[in-house]
C-alpha cells in the first residue's frame, strides 16, 4: 500500500532521552516503564515497553529512543504509557530498540 507524505506526516515521532527505567513486574507481559525527557517544549513522558530481553533498567537511563508522540495514552496495569517506544522484532520476535547513532536534540522530530 502507497501512502502520500502528508500521511506519514500525521504520525508524530520524535527523539528523547531516557531519565529512568523499573522493570514492571505486575503486568502479564515483562515489561520496563521508562520516563523519557522529550525537551522543554514536550517534557517528560511515560512509556511502558516490552523490552525486557535485550535491555536492563540500569542500563537505559541516557540512551536516547525513537516515540511516536500523538497515539492517546494507554493504560497498561496502574501506569498510564504516554507515548509508544519504537522497536523491531529480532528473530525470536524480541523488540531491539531503535538506534539513534549520533545524539540529537530531545524532541527532535523524524522526517
Amino acid at each position: 500500500m502507497t501512502i502520500a507524505f502528508d500521511d506519514f506526516m500525521k504520525v508524530d515521532i520524535r527523539a528523547g532521552t531516557a531519565l529512568r527505567a523499573e522493570i514492571y513486574p505486575e503486568v502479564r507481559k515483562p515489561a520496563i516503564k521508562l520516563w523519557i525527557n522529550f525537551g522543554a517544549e514536550i517534557g517528560e513522558k511515560k512509556s511502558s515497553a516490552q523490552i525486557t530481553r535485550h535491555y536492563d533498567p540500569e542500563t537505559l537511563p541516557g540512551r536516547q529512543v525513537a516515540a511516536v508522540m500523538n497515539f492517546p495514552p494507554r493504560q497498561i496495569g496502574k501506569f498510564m504509557s504516554e507515548v509508544l517506544v519504537l522497536g523491531f522484532p529480532d528473530t525470536d520476535g524480541e523488540v531491539v530498540l531503535v538506534d539513534i547513532d549520533r545524539p540529537v536534540a530531545d524532541g527532535a522530530r523524524l522526517f
